[in-house]
């Protein structure tokens, strides 16, 4: 088993050098992509999000060394995400942000080659599966539901996550993180594109259902400063900031992405 810690996104273990370790890197379901808005083609049979979720299943925010996390119970049906392009009630694990060094890129999904400052991924596992474990590495184990964060506005949806990051600056930090409501995360519209990828992150598992939201939520430029004053590092090592946590976009390699507006 490869350790989690042999990748990062240094220039000696980041994206380019994945493929080293795990060959599914070059595979055929690669996430994120470019989403060129003239070849998503809209589709009359994808049904609206249904996301329903309970604050109370909040559990805990983490420093896991490559990104800020927040972790829910999910051993019920308290946290669901239905309908859309999936089949079957998919439960909410985990959420998390990628993000740049500087407000002019960070999100690992484009669209027609612009990039955000930020994206975030709620992830999401099939109870077809009896656990998150069993399905993340399944065709269809996985639904994330991704979300830009546009330069903009300050967000007052996002302080309480901000708030709660000086307790996880570094590494291998965790804290409490109960009561909150991800559908504060959410943007107003939930039109969104889908395509058939994979975890961005290894083991690259080509398990997921990418759902993208087209709406964006704003973000402010010194918000955005709180989340680069994490740290990749552990408390006892040479401090690095948590900045550039993104893989770029994959080729697409002949998949279909579609498109729930006109």
């Amino acid at each position: 088993v490869i350790m989690s810690h042999e990748w990062g996104y240094s220039d000696h273990n980041g994206p380019d050098k994945w493929c080293e370790k795990f060959e599914i890197a070059n595979g055929t379901r690669q996430s994120p992509i470019d989403i060129q808005t003239s070849g998503a083609s809209y589709d009359k049979s994808l049904k609206p999000l249904k996301l329903h979720y309970d604050p109370s299943t909040s559990l805990e925010i983490l420093n896991n060394g490559h990104s800020i996390q927040v972790t829910f119970a999910d051993d019920d049906d308290s946290s669901i995400l239905t309908e859309g392009p999936i089949s079957g009630k998919y439960r909410l694990k985990q959420f998390h942000f990628h993000w740049g060094a500087s407000d002019d890129k960070g999100s690992e999904h484009t669209v027609d080659g612009k990039c955000y400052p930020a994206e975030l991924h709620l992830v999401h596992w099939n109870t077809e599966y009896p656990s998150f474990v069993e399905a993340v590495s399944k065709p269809d184990g996985l639904a994330v539901v991704g979300v830009f964060l546009e330069n903009g506005a300050e967000n007052p949806n996002l302080q309480a996550l901000l708030d709660a990051m000086d307790a996880i600056k570094f590494k291998g930090k965790q804290n409490s993180f109960t009561n909150f409501d991800p559908t504060v995360l959410l943007p107003k519209s939930l039109d969104y594109w889908t395509y058939l990828g994979s975890l961005t992150t290894p083991p690259l598992y080509e398990s997921v259902t990418w759902i993208v939201c087209k709406q964006s939520i704003s973000v402010s430029s010194e918000q955005m400063k709180k989340f680069r004053s994490l740290l990749f590092t552990a408390e006892d090592k040479k401090d690095c900031c948590m900045v550039n946590n993104y893989r770029p976009p994959q080729p697409l390699k002949g998949r279909e992405v579609r498109a729930s507006f006109k």
